[in-house]
């Protein structure tokens, strides 16, 4: 589910792609980050906005997230906030609530992320946007033998790409993490390393479309299915944009991996 959530985000994402012309960018993910949907971009959240008086803080950016998987009858909704400091310091958070079947689970996520390379470094145009980050998370009801908390850690290297007919904005990245079900089932006693990407294309100046891929991590007694989405996204005006996306989230059927099936996610994004 949340995974659906996060789809919206990637739609976010592809608005992205046009960092100079609309703000906002990069949106606020289901877990609060900079990102799209699910993954994290190397861009700090809030670095297009006029800093406050000092000079320091970018203005704060939200992002409200609302997931239906059909399949599993299962609702999931997110609300986040990111702002970042000097232009390379990432401070986010997040409030989920998953409905499965009429039950509740509530999660938080703290997030903070370094931008090591900014984009076009020293001129050069071939250089991606650097990053890493780490994100605290925590749950609710998670059940016996798991952790209810864990840290997952990551890095991710994100390129507009301008000298194609229409922008194209490509990111991927290596995830360290314990998360079961994005962490909602808890956390597993064992690490993983995953991967996950992202492309997106700006057909229209204020429409945008693409395609994220996150990589379910495996533990020896959990298996998490990996999740992939289609999104589109409507840049209503500089500060608001309204995403829809089609989710799938692994078969949750299946008797050798944990998925949810797949849905329909909306969200919208706003950055002061």
């Amino acid at each position: 589910m949340k995974r659906f959530v996060k789809l919206v985000a990637v739609v976010a994402v592809i608005l992205a792609g046009s960092r100079s012309v609309f703000g906002g960018v990069p949106f606020n993910a289901i877990q609060g980050e900079g990102g799209v949907a699910f993954n994290p971009l190397a861009y700090p959240a809030g670095q297009n906005k006029e800093k406050d008086s000092s000079n320091v803080f970018s203005k704060p950016q939200f992002g409200v997230w609302y997931v239906h998987l059909g399949q599993a009858d299962v609702d999931w909704t997110s609300i986040g906030a990111a702002e970042s400091l000097f232009d390379r310091v990432e401070v986010s958070y997040s409030y989920e609530v998953a409905a499965p079947k009429g039950a509740n689970i509530e999660k938080s996520n703290l997030g903070s992320k370094v931008l090591l390379v900014p984009e076009n470094a020293g001129g050069h145009n071939f250089i991606p946007a650097v990053s890493v980050g780490t994100i605290w998370k925590t749950a609710s009801n998670v059940g016996a033998g798991s952790d209810d908390s864990g840290f997952d850690f990551y890095g991710v290297a994100t390129k507009l790409i301008t000298q194609l007919p229409k922008p194209v904005l490509i990111s991927g990245g290596i995830l360290s993490t314990r998360e079961q079900v994005t962490g909602v089932a808890g956390e597993n006693h064992d690490r993983d390393t995953t991967g996950f990407g992202n492309i997106d294309v700006l057909p229209l100046s204020n429409v945008a479309v693409g395609f994220e891929y996150k990589q379910g991590a495996e533990f020896s007694h959990f298996k998490n299915a990996s999740y992939w989405d289609a999104h589109a996204a409507w840049i209503a005006d500089k500060n608001l944009t309204l995403i829809l996306a089609y989710v799938n989230t692994g078969d949750q059927n299946s008797t050798s991996e944990v998925g949810l099936g797949d849905g329909i996610v909306l969200s919208a994004q706003y950055a002061f």
